[in-house]
């Protein structure tokens, strides 16, 4: 197998299938995730109590179509992140394996880290649409504020999309995203790629060498991988121990990406800033804020996306040998 070139074409839409059919399962716990970090206390008040009580209001007030309010931007694009992201792990741990085959943890990690780097390219401006459609629904109940700082009635340029539709349900990712690009150009596009980069290479740097260790547990001898659902159960705790674990920096970028906020909530220039003012404002326990939400959405979601990427519907549509790294 040392000699074998890795099959670009079917990796890529292996990752393609598996975000789609994860995101698809988890989405509604990803909406309450994003709306639980972005609330900030007002008077010892908060919108939501928990988890279940903003699933609980959210679903009331919304209905069922709400739950997926920014499912379509986030699954038009999950399928070129999710194929970019397993796909360079692979190809990365192929390139950096040494003659004998052999993958040193530091080479796992490395391997892991191109492959948060090389997702970004997506995985910025959809999180960027996702999140301020997720957080419409929170913040139409009161005055909001663009993320400049002003009220909405008199919103800046920058983001008249946002401040334009008068229901959160008439806003558009599109409609966001052309405003954005016209204004703002790239940089209004890519509003807080640092702070994605700072969570993403972590995370994948953990991810991705902890879930192969995982996953070769399971393997039988003479097997090339191990069972369906060893991969799933693999996926699901490497998933739940790197959220967790970088769940302070998805903090500051879901504050940080939000275009309008809630009158008198605070706005943010920059990483450094966002996580200053939420220390001061609101203690240490706000970095952990959507943690559980977090969980519950990358666990499985990561479980659902490896057992699909290693059932290789890419190589069987291709008619090829299917690959392990």
């Amino acid at each position: 197998m040392a000699d074998k070139e890795i099959s670009l074409p079917a990796k890529l839409i292996n990752g393609a299938v598996a975000g789609v059919v994860g995101v698809s399962c988890v989405f509604p716990i990803d909406l309450v995730k994003t709306r639980l970090q972005n609330q900030e206390s007002k008077d010892g008040q908060k919108m939501y109590k928990n988890m279940r009580d903003c699933f609980v209001k959210t679903f009331r007030k919304e209905g069922f179509r709400g739950m997926y309010k920014g499912a379509g931007v986030n699954l038009v694009l999950i399928t070129p992140e999710k194929a970019i992201k397993l796909t360079a792990n692979d190809y990365f741990r192929f390139y950096l394996r040494s003659d004998k085959g052999h993958l040193p943890l530091y080479r796992e990690m490395l391997a892991g880290g191109g492959a948060g780097l090389c997702q970004m390219i997506v995985t910025s401006p959809m999180e960027m649409l996702k999140i301020t459609l997720q957080d419409a629904g929170r913040i139409s109940q009161g005055p909001q504020l663009s993320s400049a700082g002003g009220l909405s009635a008199a919103p800046s340029r920058a983001f008249s999309a946002v401040a334009m539709a008068a229901t959160p349900q008439r806003m558009s990712a599109l409609r966001i995203a052309y405003d954005l690009f016209r204004t703002k150009g790239l940089s209004g596009v890519y509003r807080g790629a640092g702070a994605t980069l700072l969570r993403d290479i972590p995370f994948s740097m953990i991810y991705f060498p902890l879930f192969a260790h995982l996953n070769h547990l399971g393997k039988s001898e003479g097997s090339p991988t191990s069972p369906f659902y060893w991969s799933f159960s693999s996926g699901c705790l490497a998933g739940c121990i790197s959220s967790v674990m970088v769940n302070p920096m998805d903090v500051v970028k879901t504050r940080i990406q939000v275009l309008k906020r809630a009158q008198g909530e605070q706005t943010y220039n920059g990483v450094v800033d966002c996580a200053r003012k939420i220390l001061v404002a609101e203690g240490p326990s706000a970095f952990m804020k959507g943690a559980w939400c977090r969980v519950l959405v990358i666990a499985p979601l990561f479980g659902i996306a490896q057992m699909v990427y290693y059932f290789g519907v890419g190589e069987y549509v291709l008619g090829i040998e299917r690959q392990y790294y």
